[in-house]
């Protein structure tokens, strides 16, 4: 968020920022295209939360089923992994193909992948079929996830994206929380048994419904790319399309910095998953209100969900005083302090309030990253940046799972791995500062200014659908430009 210039814009009119604030976000949720960019993440991110809900309560909590810490990890790194490592070559079709029709074609698919996924799982069959369809229904979503983030600066002017990714990250972490909390709800009321997960995973068929309804009102094109290729083109943008976002990404000043902050939390919070899985099926007890196995599991969502929606409201304030990279450092600080003192103790009520922090400072770090993205990459590479965003987000977490795994005990209580998980935050926020330094040598503070647009073929150049008063916010060296402003 620009806030030397919004704050500028405020005095004169004689309103305060927070005035200022309210109205902006009043008028992004009065947007059309922005409306229908945040309902059709709402709906896919809804239909993730019950789908992965669905199938974590078949595979964990079933009772005639073991969960050791190798199995956990083995299922985790079978479902996100190979995904992640074809993100990138998928992201080079949102560079190329109408991302409109990608969000309409791939929320049909997604919702005809969860209905066979559901079947398999009617059929009793478990192993590689099921994991190969949850695979399949993960990578898609993860695929529309990454063409609306790519899309969202074609409906929001510059100096609101801060504001806008808040708001749209977010909502969508709540409802994904809001959905597994569906999903553990009818778990607990249909029973644990094969054909009742069926018909929980069939639930999340809904979201595709409401994603292909809303796509299709969007306007054809509305959503860039900008430039279109040939379908060769295309072709070997596929084949170079890891190499392709990792030189985008590269060159941008701030992106490799805010990488480095999500691994960490990443890592991070893949070992405190396994811990908190660990303990909520094996070791710990209910303590009044409060319940272990999949009910405490349910709590623990709600607990972060919580910390999602005061990210929301946290993260724009924060950056508006320390900017960017100021408010990545503060919570990297928090995660570590918040593990060592409310993780170690490994009882319910402390574990619900390290899960509040982490799911804080996790969405604090996230939508700092995508601002950094949207802002410093231009819109022919934006889709493979934001997957190579993706792959980060999930391969640093699957090998934190497995890591974890081979030190974890059964029961989960292990202060070294909560430690450990605490130093993987410190080690973080050194990375990131050795990350700063190395771009000190490039444009003016710091290296903080958009990278040059022949790195990125349309580095800073607005879509057409941005409003004019966002190119002048945007214009490479301007006074109180949005990269200024965020990246201080």
């Amino acid at each position: 968020m620009p806030v030397a210039s919004d704050t500028t814009a405020a005095t004169v009119g004689g309103a305060s920022p927070a005035a200022g604030r309210t109205g902006r976000f009043r008028e992004l949720l009065l947007h059309p295209g922005f409306g229908r960019l945040l309902t059709v993440r709402l709906a896919a991110q809804w239909g993730d939360g019950v789908f992965q809900a669905a199938l974590g309560g078949l595979v964990l909590f079933s009772p005639e089923r073991e969960a050791d810490p190798i199995m956990v990890a083995l299922g985790l790194a079978t479902v996100l992994l190979p995904y992640s490592l074809i993100g990138p070559f998928a992201g080079a079709l949102l560079d190329r193909w109408d991302r409109r029709r990608v969000l309409v074609v791939a929320g049909a698919l997604r919702g005809v992948l969860t209905l066979a996924t559901a079947g398999v799982v009617l059929a009793g069959i478990t192993g590689p079929p099921l994991y190969l369809g949850a695979l399949a229904t993960i990578g898609v979503s993860r695929f529309i996830q990454a063409g609306l983030s790519a899309a969202l600066p074609h409906v929001v002017a510059s100096e609101h994206l801060v504001g806008a990714n808040s708001l749209v990250t977010t909502s969508g972490a709540v409802a994904a929380a809001i959905g597994a909390g569906c999903a553990i709800g009818l778990r607990g009321l249909l029973g644990p048994a094969d054909v009742d997960a069926a018909w929980t995973t069939t639930v999340a068929g809904l979201g595709s419904v409401v994603i292909v309804v809303v796509a299709t009102t969007i306007a054809r094109g509305s959503l860039g790319p900008d430039e279109r290729r040939e379908a060769a083109q295309a072709l070997r943008a596929v084949a170079s399309g890891l190499a392709d976002g990792a030189r985008a990404a590269r060159d941008a000043p701030g992106v490799v910095a805010a990488f480095c902050a999500v691994a960490a939390h990443r890592l991070a919070f893949g070992v405190t998953t396994l811990v908190v899985l660990l303990l909520m099926r094996n070791s710990l007890t209910d303590v009044g209100p409060l319940k272990a196995g999949i009910a405490g599991l349910g709590e623990v969502v709600v607990a972060a969900a919580a910390g999602l929606g005061v990210a929301a409201v946290v993260t724009p304030w924060l950056t508006g005083r320390v900017g960017r990279t100021g408010t990545v450092r503060i919570m990297l600080v928090l995660a570590a302090v918040a593990l060592l003192s409310l993780g170690l103790p490994m009882t319910l009520p402390t574990i619900l309030g390290g899960s509040f922090v982490l799911g804080l400072v996790g969405q604090a770090i996230k939508l700092c990253s995508d601002a950094a993205v949207q802002t410093e990459v231009g819109d022919a590479v934006r889709g493979r940046v934001f997957s190579l965003s993706d792959t980060t987000f999930n391969v640093t977490y699957v090998a934190a799972v497995a890591g974890a795994a081979f030190l974890a005990p059964p029961s989960g209580r292990s202060p070294l791995l909560l430690a450990l998980a605490a130093g993987l935050y410190m080690l973080g926020l050194v990375v990131h500062e050795l990350a700063l330094r190395s771009r000190a040598c490039g444009p003016a503070q710091g290296g903080t200014q958009p990278a040059d647009p022949s790195a990125t073929s349309v580095s800073t150049a607005p879509s057409a659908s941005v409003s004019v008063s966002s190119r002048s916010q945007r214009a490479e060296g301007e006074p109180g430009s949005v990269d200024r402003a965020d990246d201080r």
